[in-house]
């Protein structure tokens, strides 16, 4: 048995216990994939990280994702938390702003971004698949969320690594009241292969969104915060030209039916789609394995 250090971060929040946590497992060289498995099962949380070297020349560090029951190729708020860990414990550092995270959809672009109340680290989205959903789909997925989708916008399959299916609620009120049945949406991941379903509503002011994210066939009803389920919502929007602010920026907010307050910050544009957040360190030591 080996010791090896471990931080648990809360990401797209400044305040504790109030975002999505993550747990990194610093250095993995040792740890074989079916130990990476059985630590994430044991953690309970949506997802867990374990740091490696990279093997790309470009990259400052290699990560493998899991959620309690499988591996991810990417995913929004476990990217941003392993890497406020690493700058954290000044293990990596940003060039001229920048670092490159190597996982299994490939090099993700990240930029820090020293601010008042922390450092904000924003990815950006590797490159994405929508298809649009059947109207028998649809159908299904309102009966599921027991939410009334606005049918403008046809809901689809944003593929981001994740693959998550986007529909826009008819308000955020709606948004908010929908009781999920989340065994049954099983059969939906059977029919489409989705890692979950994320649901949005905008505000009256057109800058802002509610955001919602169900994964149960990961083993997560509902996920406090995403990234990778906002990310897919910013394409989502992008794809269909729904009317935003000219500057492309959204805030997003996250995890009230949960009792969290995840804040994140979404820039869309023709050339890239980038999700950001704060994070903070809650719990650090070691894991013995």
């Amino acid at each position: 048995m080996h010791a090896i250090d471990f931080k648990q971060v809360d990401v797209f929040t400044t305040r504790p216990f109030k975002g999505n946590p993550v747990s990194v497992i610093m250095d993995a060289s040792a740890l074989s994939s079916e130990q990476m498995q059985a630590i994430a099962q044991w953690t309970n949380l949506s997802e867990t990280t374990f740091v490696l070297p990279s093997e790309h020349p470009d990259a400052d560090y290699r990560v493998r994702i899991f959620t309690p029951q499988s591996e991810l190729p990417f995913a929004g708020h476990p990217t941003i938390g392993t890497a406020h860990a690493l700058l954290e414990s000044q293990r990596i550092a940003p060039r001229e702003g920048k670092l490159i995270q190597e996982c299994a959809a490939g090099l993700i672009p990240l930029q820090v971004t020293p601010e008042s109340e922390g450092i904000r680290i924003a990815f950006e989205l590797p490159p994405l698949t929508i298809t649009p959903l059947s109207d028998e789909h649809i159908e299904q997925l309102e009966c599921l969320l027991q939410c009334q989708i606005d049918r403008t916008y046809r809901p689809a399959l944003v593929d981001v690594g994740p693959r998550w299916i986007v529909a826009q609620a008819r308000d955020t009120h709606t948004l908010l009241a929908s009781k999920p049945a989340f065994a049954k949406l099983g059969e939906l991941h059977q029919d489409l292969d989705e890692t979950g379903v994320t649901l949005f509503g905008f505000y009256a002011d057109a800058s802002r969104i509610e955001v919602r994210s169900f994964a149960p066939a990961c083993g997560v009803n509902e996920d406090p915060v995403c990234g990778s389920g906002n990310g897919a919502v910013a394409a989502f929007i992008r794809h269909h030209a729904i009317s935003i602010p000219e500057d492309g920026l959204l805030t997003s907010t996250q995890g009230r039916c949960l009792g969290r307050d995840g804040h994140l910050c979404l820039s869309i544009t023709g050339d890239a789609i980038s999700v950001g957040g704060h994070a903070l360190t809650c719990i650090k030591g070691t894991i013995n394995v």
